[in-house]
C-alpha cells in the first residue's frame, strides 16, 4: 500500500523528489515504452520483410513440388515412350517389306497345300495404303475337311508375319467343306514410297487451300 500512497503524493513537476520505488517504476515504464516504440517504428519494416520472405518461401516450396512432380511424370513418360517404341519395333519386324511380300504369299499358299487343301482361288488384290503401312488383301477359296481347314487357319496365325483371315464363310462342297475368306497382310512402306506419298499429298493440300 505504501507504493500506492507514494504514487498519490508525488509531484509530477518535481521528479527529483519522488521516492525510489516510484522512480524505479517510472524508469521501467519508460524502458518498456521505448522498446514498444522501437518495435512499432523500427522493427515494423523488418517484420514486413520477414513476412514477405516467408510468403516467398512458401511459393518456392509450391513451385519446387510442382517441378518435382513434372520431373517424375517426365521420367514416367520417357519410360512409357521407350517401351512403346520397343513394342512398335517388335510389331514392325512382323511386317514384311516390299521385297518380302512374294515370299509371304508363297508361305500362305504352302500352308494350305501342306494341309492337303485344294485352292480354288488365290487372288491378291490391290494394296491399300494407310499412313506408313500398306494393306494387301488376298481372296482365298480352299476346299478340304473340317480338321484341315482348322489347322490351315491355325498355321496362318502362326506365320512369322502378320496375316489375318476375315469374312470367313464355310459351306458344304460334296463330301468336303469349302471356305471363302479374305486374308489380309500388311507391310511397311520404304523410304522411297513414303517420300512419294508426301510429294503427292502436297499438291492436294495446296489445291484445298486455294479453294
Amino acid at each position: 500500500m505504501s507504493l500506492l500512497e507514494d504514487l498519490k503524493n508525488i509531484n509530477p513537476k518535481n521528479p527529483g523528489s519522488w521516492p525510489w520505488p516510484v522512480k524505479l517504476l517510472g524508469l521501467v515504464s519508460m524502458f518498456v515504452a521505448v522498446v514498444a516504440a522501437g518495435a512499432i517504428f523500427d522493427w515494423q519494416g523488418q517484420w514486413e520483410t520477414l513476412s514477405r520472405i516467408q510468403q516467398e518461401e512458401e511459393q518456392l516450396k509450391t513451385t519446387f513440388l510442382a517441378k518435382k512432380k513434372e520431373a517424375i511424370n517426365l521420367d514416367i513418360i520417357k519410360k512409357q515412350l521407350t517401351e512403346t517404341q520397343q513394342s512398335f519395333g517388335a510389331l514392325l519386324k512382323q511386317l514384311p517389306n516390299k521385297s518380302e511380300m512374294d515370299a509371304l504369299l508363297t508361305d500362305i499358299n504352302q500352308a494350305g497345300l501342306g494341309r492337303g487343301l485344294q485352292f480354288e482361288l488365290f487372288r491378291p488384290g490391290a494394296e491399300v495404303v494407310t499412313g506408313v503401312f500398306a494393306e494387301q488383301p488376298i481372296a482365298l477359296k480352299v476346299t478340304g475337311n473340317y480338321d484341315d481347314l482348322g489347322k490351315f487357319a491355325s498355321d496362318i496365325s502362326q506365320l512369322p508375319r502378320i496375316v489375318t483371315l476375315n469374312n470367313i464363310n464355310v459351306v458344304p462342297a460334296g463330301t468336303q467343306l469349302s471356305m471363302d475368306t479374305m486374308a489380309k497382310t500388311y507391310r511397311y512402306l520404304d523410304e522411297t514410297e513414303l517420300a512419294a506419298q508426301k510429294k503427292a499429298a502436297k499438291p492436294a493440300a495446296t489445291a484445298g487451300a486455294k479453294k
